[in-house]
């Protein structure tokens, strides 16, 4: 049984832990050193779309060692089964001729960020990668190629670090599974 008492009602919520904090740090830190390493010299700008990959931007750049810049985008979806995007906050810095790493906290169909890639794609940055932090595939409807990828998900509704329920439960630090009462379908 696990003891969830620390985490108040949110934890009464909680059904199984998928992925425990211990190993979400552990997996960021060995994320943060790859990329210092790969992008050594290269001053890349890391961009996300708020608000999910907030927690794990934060501790990705704790886990980078090199000098890097940061860009946030949002956006509203509609039409989810279509891939409509509106684009609600553009970047604040051009990316042309820069190093660009897209960091995604979930990707599921693929349709989201290929358009933000694609849309990125235009502004001729020298290079542009994927690091998700998580990954499901089952539903993935474009295959997006990740440079770096955290964990790999089983189609199950989760919650925590980031992934919400009607934006509750981010603040958990470990990715859980949401009571079956509480899902939406």
């Amino acid at each position: 049984m696990m003891d969830l008492s620390g985490y108040g009602t949110l934890g009464e919520d909680i059904k199984e832990i998928v992925i425990s904090e211990a190993q979400i740090q552990q997996r960021v830190k060995a994320l943060g050193a790859q990329i210092s390493q790969d992008y050594a010299e290269k001053n890349p700008i890391l961009v996300g779309v708020l608000r999910g990959v907030v927690f794990f931007m934060a501790d990705l750049l704790r886990a980078i060692t090199i000098p890097v810049e940061l860009d946030f985008l949002a956006v509203s979806r509609y039409k989810a089964q279509m891939g409509g995007v509106r684009l609600l906050k553009d970047l604040d810095f051009p990316i042309e001729g820069r190093h660009v790493l897209f960091v995604e906290d979930l990707i599921d169909t693929g349709l989201t960020l290929n358009y933000l890639l694609r849309s990125l794609r235009e502004r001729q940055p020298a290079s542009l990668e994927v690091c998700a932090l998580f990954s499901k595939t089952e539903n993935r409807l474009i295959e997006i190629p990740l440079r770096y990828k955290g964990f790999d998900l089983p189609d199950r509704f989760v919650v925590g670090y980031g992934l919400d329920h009607r934006e509750r439960y981010r603040n958990l630090p470990f990715i859980g599974l949401l009571s079956s009462s509480l899902k939406v379908h």
